[in-house]
């Protein structure tokens, strides 16, 4: 067994657990599953990890990460205004939402495991904590990215931002109707250049 770091070897685990769900769903997504999945024995699982709730936290926040494209401006947004920034890297998210519909899936699959399941309803609680903080500093970036300021406040605007979107993705993984979600995103995205103020 190749010998990693700590942190390398949980990022492995998060990966044979984000690839096991993906495959077999959350419910059969066992230690035991994810171990064999990363090719380590079940005490390299129990060593990374105290428990599986800790995982499951992980899988969560490494599957946002993933789903958020850098917010850092690009030689052709160098003379964009706020309108066309804001557009491009919404755009830019749904992307990468897009390029990962199965891994967006697991995400509305674990919350709803979550919740069913006894003492695992924190981590559904805190998985829409840590959406609600990405998606502020996210909206913070944009802002700083445009040269504007929001006229709402960000916590608020983060809530409303995260329903909308969070209503956009699974309605696109029911339907896979690219022309909506696009013209559903181009709304939101007029919307926030109407919430923009200047810096």
């Amino acid at each position: 067994m190749t010998r990693l770091s700590a942190d390398e070897r949980r990022e492995q685990l998060v990966d044979a657990a984000i690839r096991v769900m993906v495959r077999d769903g959350v419910a059969k997504a066992t230690t035991r599953a994810i171990a064999a999945e990363a090719g380590v024995p079940l005490g390299v699982f129990h060593y990374c990890f105290r428990s599986k709730e800790e995982l499951l936290q992980s899988v969560i926040e490494s599957i946002t990460e993933r789903a958020l494209p850098p917010t850092t401006a690009e030689p052709d947004q160098a003379e964009a205004g706020p309108e066309e920034i804001i557009r491009a890297t919404l755009h830019g998210y749904w992307e990468q939402v897009r390029a990962r519909p199965a891994e967006q899936m697991v995400t509305y699959e674990l919350t709803q495991y979550a919740l069913r399941q006894p003492g695992l309803t924190e981590v559904a609680r805190r998985q829409y904590q840590h959406y609600l903080a990405v998606y502020r500093a996210y909206l913070e970036a944009i802002a700083g990215l445009a040269g504007i300021s929001w006229t709402v406040p960000v916590p608020v605007l983060a809530r409303y931002g995260l329903s909308l979107m969070d209503g956009l993705t699974l309605n696109w993984l029911i339907d896979r109707d690219d022309a909506q979600a696009a013209a559903a995103l181009d709304e939101y995205a007029a919307y926030l250049v109407g919430v923009a103020g200047p810096r």
